[in-house]
């Protein structure tokens, strides 16, 4: 375990989001490369799907990319996601999290956003963290494992 470091981001509709509005509270932050691209889009999707149940656990899930806040407003309303999309154009937290790095698609190599999933307790430790992320089955996991975590 350990902090999980601040942030301040504009979240799909341009309002200010602070890890701290949620002191007291789970998080399932999570990190994906590019709005409405196959993967993030099953990604989000999972987790609107799952969303319910997951705040049945009492956390909130938030999502971030170096996407503009008007390309989150964008993807937001096309799949009607439920939580909110924050926006890291200038990759602070991305960073500070850790998941910015080497990439490669098609024979390329470049850096971006790694996939990654952080499940942070009310306390603001982060109990579980998930490099590496294949999208499909990911928010059912992250029920699963939060039960888990708040019977321990």
């Amino acid at each position: 375990m350990r902090p999980a470091p601040p942030f301040s981001l504009p979240d799909q509709d341009g309002t200010l989001t602070k890890l701290e509005d949620f002191a007291g509270q789970w998080i399932v932050l999570y990190f994906y490369p590019k709005d409405d691209t196959p993967g993030c889009t099953t990604e989000a999707c999972s987790f609107r799907d799952e969303y319910e149940f997951i705040k049945e656990h009492g956390a909130v899930v938030l999502g971030i990319s170096k996407d503009s806040v008007k390309s989150h407003q964008k993807f937001a309303q096309k799949y009607h996601l439920n939580f909110p999309l924050l926006s890291d154009e200038h990759i602070e937290a991305i960073k500070t999290y850790g998941v910015w790095g080497e990439r490669s698609m098609y024979g390329k190599t470049f850096m971006g956003v790694i996939r990654s999933t952080f499940i942070i307790d009310p306390q603001g430790q982060i109990v579980k963290e998930y490099p590496k992320v294949t999208p499909k089955d990911h928010a059912v996991q992250i029920v699963k494992d939060l039960r888990e975590l708040q019977s321990s």
